[in-house]
């Protein structure tokens, strides 16, 4: 009954469909122009939501939450942000099960904001992504640094990014089958490090030391942050984990982004976004909550102040244990993550530019696509970006790894921030035009608080991610540079554009809930049913 719903739902909105071809109707591609292919299958996009785009952030940065905040600290911080994740994420996942087209909330944000507002988020996504395929290169010489610190890391950076470039030259198939693989190794990764974090704080490893919250207890569960005392301390501990944990989730969106190349959207999508609250309390919460047990805040060199300070707080857990071998074996897994992260960086960077380009905000050229639905004209300038990673070797893996996280993390919020609002509007347009949002393919009971929530929080996150530097003796440029540049991009670039564009607000009436639905709607078809109890497993999981 609920198929039918959605089905009468998007035919009855696309026989009323009677538009003109005006810019509220965003497409500017003609009816000739190759096009972006569905070429992802179930699995592809389960895998992709499940674990895409996990990597350093989760594996590596943690070393310097943890060093921050301390244990409890990490842990509150990580709570904070995938709260904030998880009401993007509906909100999104929303508007990009009922409309997986291209461009994803690019496009939203044009018809149901204004174009100014596609243009600012466009931008500031696509930048979010071309700074954070160098970070991930950057933190993939880190990890290799663990076996061989005498190879210039220009070579190890070199290597990582052909890989890249090739998989996604290959167009959406190939990616979706690496991500495939990759998350999966992922996956298994982090499940078998929490069940070993959690035999190790038991006293199961060689040395038989039951670890328990001795840590906790001393050196405590708190960071004094930069010998503040008393709570005052404690709470700058935590707060100091928000920007390096908002890093860690950013990019949990690619799902929607890869909802216009995803077979069978209007099933697959949703079904990616139910699955989210998996990634945040399994693999970010459970995480850390191991590292905390089993390393402590004080350990020597777990932070990344510098490129010899090459080690995942899982490797440390593994190596203090006296477990032989198998810390290679994680540095391994480790770095096949930074590869799949740096994969997803490269896909997501050039469909943003391809969504910019569709929407008039890019030069037209970057909408080209080959006969194989790959944008290869927009996947150059991103992939070429990626060589900002060669900047480690002359200033040390461990800190650009560092610069290129704090910008990120705020471009991303920033993103996050303008999702929010875009679904905000969204839901009230739904509603003036009387669209029962029972009706649609997802929908969640918390809105439109959850969206308030995710607006709010990104916003409070961001203008305080640089705070560290107004300490006293505190003051360091490249922090300042990094975390604010991002911040006042934003109201620059969205005043530059509504002064030159000097369009309106889309009024509630006139948002355009139709255009490329006939396509969707096409594209969506009824799975068989399984035939055996594996199918039916299979189907329950992909």
């Amino acid at each position: 009954m609920a198929q039918y719903s959605e089905k009468h739902l998007g035919a009855d909105l696309v026989k009323s469909a009677e538009y003109d071809d005006s810019e509220a109707n965003v497409s500017h591609l003609a009816s000739d122009e190759p096009q972006l292919q569905r070429q992802m299958k179930n699995r592809h996009i389960a895998m992709i939501s499940i674990g895409g785009v996990i990597g350093t952030g989760l594996f590596l940065g943690t070393a310097s939450g943890l060093a921050n905040g301390g244990p409890v600290g990490l842990l509150l911080g990580y709570l904070a942000i995938g709260s904030l994740c998880y009401c993007t994420m509906i909100s999104l996942g929303e508007m990009a099960a009922f409309l997986p087209i291209p461009g994803g909330h690019i496009t939203f944000a044009e018809r149901f904001v204004d174009p100014a507002w596609s243009f600012t988020l466009g931008w500031m996504y696509c930048y979010n992504w071309v700074i954070i395929l160098p970070a991930e290169l950057s933190a993939a010489s880190v990890l290799i640094n663990y076996w061989d610190k005498r190879v210039n890391n220009a070579v190890w950076i070199t290597m990582c990014l052909i890989v890249v470039v090739l998989i996604n030259a290959l167009g959406a198939g190939a990616y979706g089958e690496a991500e495939f693989v990759f998350a999966s190794i992922k996956v298994i990764t982090i499940t078998g490090l929490i069940i070993l974090g959690i035999v190790l704080d038991l006293g199961g490893g060689p040395n038989h030391d039951r670890i328990g919250f001795r840590y906790w207890k001393h050196p405590g569960p708190f960071n004094q942050y930069n010998g503040i005392p008393g709570t005052k301390g404690r709470f700058l501990a935590w707060w100091a984990v928000m920007t390096q944990a908002a890093f860690s989730y950013i990019g949990t969106e690619v799902v929607a982004m890869a909802g216009a190349e995803a077979k069978n959207p209007r099933r697959n999508i949703p079904k990616a976004i139910k699955r989210v609250y998996i990634r945040i309390l399994l693999f970010y919460i459970g995480g850390v909550i191991i590292i905390g047990l089993l390393v402590p805040y004080n350990y020597p060199n777990l932070g990344l102040g510098s490129s010899n300070a090459a080690g995942s707080p899982f490797v440390i857990a593994i190596e203090t244990a006296g477990i032989k071998g198998l810390p290679s074996v994680i540095n391994a897994c480790l770095l096949t993550s930074a590869w799949s992260a740096g994969n997803s960086d490269l896909y997501c960077s050039s469909r943003a530019l391809y969504s910019l380009a569709i929407n008039g905000n890019a030069p037209k050229i970057f909408r080209r696509v080959s006969k194989r639905g790959l944008p290869w004209v927009a996947l150059i300038p991103c992939a070429l970006l990626g060589c900002l990673a060669y900047m480690d070797v002359s200033n040390g893996s461990g800190k650009v790894f560092g610069w290129f996280a704090n910008m990120t993390a705020i471009a991303g919020l920033a993103s996050w921030f303008c999702i929010n609002v875009t679904y905000i509007r969204f839901y009230k347009g739904l509603k003036v035009q009387g669209i029962d949002r029972k009706t649609m393919p997802y929908t969640t009971i918390f809105q439109p608080y959850a969206a308030w929530y995710g607006a709010i929080l990104c916003f409070v996150v961001c203008f305080f991610s640089g705070w560290s530097v107004f300490l006293k003796g505190g003051w360091d440029t490249a922090t300042f540079v990094t975390n604010y540049l991002p911040m006042m991009l934003f109201p620059v670039m969205y005043i530059g554009a509504k002064l030159y564009m000097r369009k309106p607000l889309v009024k509630y009436s006139e948002m355009d809930f139709k255009t490329g639905l006939a396509e969707v709607l096409a594209a969506s078809y009824d799975e068989p049913p399984p035939r055996n109890w594996l199918e039916r497993i299979w189907g329950y999981v992909m």
